[in-house]
């Protein structure tokens, strides 16, 4: 096992190298294969097919090698092919795949509560389900509040990306893509105003009061079960809030009994810099939505929270085939011992520092770039007509497009499209970063 871990770390330097055309003719025939049997709705963002991975750096099939700045959007965060992770996996599928946890249980999936509850933030009693997908995260964890209040409504921020589910594509900001003509969506869900300080220019305190005052009037603390909030929002375009915004939502959940839901499938998980980004914000949920980085690439979720919420269920109501799977527990217990063995949390202020500096020396330069912002490895640009607070969408698909051609793997976000964000592996160099960066300021010059 140890040979082929080596084996496998030694195929992939942590290079780039570009020796194709960028999609290559290998990518492009597979390309053309797929678009016979998989429907457009399943894009591709960049159709270069991937062979294999290995810490920040993805092989695609004609060997051409990416610096990878989005980590599967968030979800190899300790790195593709973590050694720790590939031999528990290893030895796990050869031990037991599958027995359905609520049928015939097993320790793996009793260890990961174990360790979701000591480090989600709080130190009340907790429990956890286990589930398969951060969507499923969600609604799992609107349903457990609805049945602990008694209540219907669900409360969400301008800019939220939570799923792709029916009730998830009805919580999410942006319709399009996500939810067009696959109506009718679910009801009872209420959308307020958010903390976005790089134009609404609030404090705090005032955003937190402008929320609450659109939540009273529209939908009432009385028949409000949850409020479920991105403490930095992903697909919105890394929203960082005020100071002081998040406590004070949780401060009015709290006396009205309401449950406040952090949803850290995105943000969670080491990225910023601790284990939950709650925690940067002095922010204490009710429940927390956990996926992608949990499981080092395999698909596991799970909501953690307070027992006396979670246990309102009845006996059967929570659960899933899949849910904790035992192969999908083994990596994730993997990736709790690797972010404490080689203190990983240090990793994502690293990253901040590294690529917060640079694109703040980009930004000196080109005044498309109107905003940068983020926590750890979770950072992003807002690109803007210059001089004005405008979205610039353009700008940010020609600079993708550009970076892809240099074997620089980007994403982008926001609900205008006008954000670049960065959401590299914990396990990425500073000097990778610094030739990433690199590529970027020539895309921006060529603009």
């Amino acid at each position: 096992m140890t040979d082929t871990l080596e084996t496998t770390a030694a195929s992939v330097p942590q290079e780039r190298r570009v020796v194709t055309a960028i999609p290559g003719p290998k990518s492009q025939a597979i390309h053309e294969r797929r678009l016979k049997v998989v429907p457009p709705g399943v894009t591709a963002a960049l159709p270069v097919y991937i062979e294999r991975a290995h810490g920040a750096i993805l092989v695609d099939v004609d060997g051409n090698q990416f610096i990878d700045l989005g980590a599967g959007i968030g979800v190899t965060t300790i790195g593709h092919t973590d050694d720790a992770v590939v031999a528990a996996v290893q030895e796990q599928v050869a031990e037991l795949t599958h027995t359905l946890f609520t049928i015939t249980p097993y320790e793996g999936y009793v260890r990961v509560a174990e360790l979701l509850a000591e480090h989600t933030p709080g130190d009340f009693e907790k429990r956890s389900v286990l589930v398969n997908s951060g969507a499923e995260a969600v609604e799992n964890g609107v349903k457990i509040a609805r049945k602990y209040t008694g209540k219907n409504g669900v409360a969400v921020l301008d800019h939220a990306y939570h799923g792709r589910t029916n009730l998830t594509m009805a919580m999410n900001f942006k319709a399009a893509p996500y939810a067009t003509g696959y109506g009718p969506l679910a009801g009872d869900v209420y959308r307020a105003p958010s903390s976005y300080p790089f134009h609404d220019g609030l404090s705090g305190a005032e955003a937190a009061k402008r929320t609450i005052s659109y939540l009273e009037k529209t939908v009432g603390a009385a028949d409000l079960a949850c409020l479920v909030v991105e403490p930095i929002q992903g697909e919105g375009g890394f929203m960082v809030p005020a100071d002081g915004y998040l406590p004070a939502l949780q401060e009015w959940c709290t006396a009205n009994g309401v449950v406040m839901i952090a949803d850290e499938i995105q943000a969670g998980m080491a990225r910023t810099g601790k284990y939950f980004a709650a925690e940067h914000f002095g922010w204490t949920p009710d429940l927390v939505l956990i996926a992608k980085g949990i499981a080092g690439g395999l698909p596991l979720a799970a909501v953690t929270g307070r027992a006396e919420i979670m246990d309102a269920s009845q006996p059967g109501g929570l659960g899933g085939t899949f849910g904790g799977n035992p192969v999908s527990c083994a990596a994730a217990v993997a990736v709790f011992e690797q972010i404490e063995s080689k203190n990983l949390l240090a990793e994502g202020a690293r990253i901040e520092s590294t690529l917060t500096s640079g694109l703040l020396a980009l930004q000196s330069k080109y005044p498309v770039i109107g905003d940068v912002r983020g926590i750890g490895a979770m950072i992003a640009i807002e690109l803007v007509e210059p001089g004005t607070h405008e979205p610039n969408a353009a700008a940010v698909t020609s600079i993708a497009a550009y970076a892809a051609q240099k074997g620089v793997l980007l994403l982008t976000a926001g609900t205008y499209g006008n954000v670049l964000r960065f959401l590299p592996s914990l396990a990425i160099s500073d000097e990778l970063l610094a030739e990433a960066l690199g590529v970027i300021d020539e895309a921006f010059a060529a603009l």
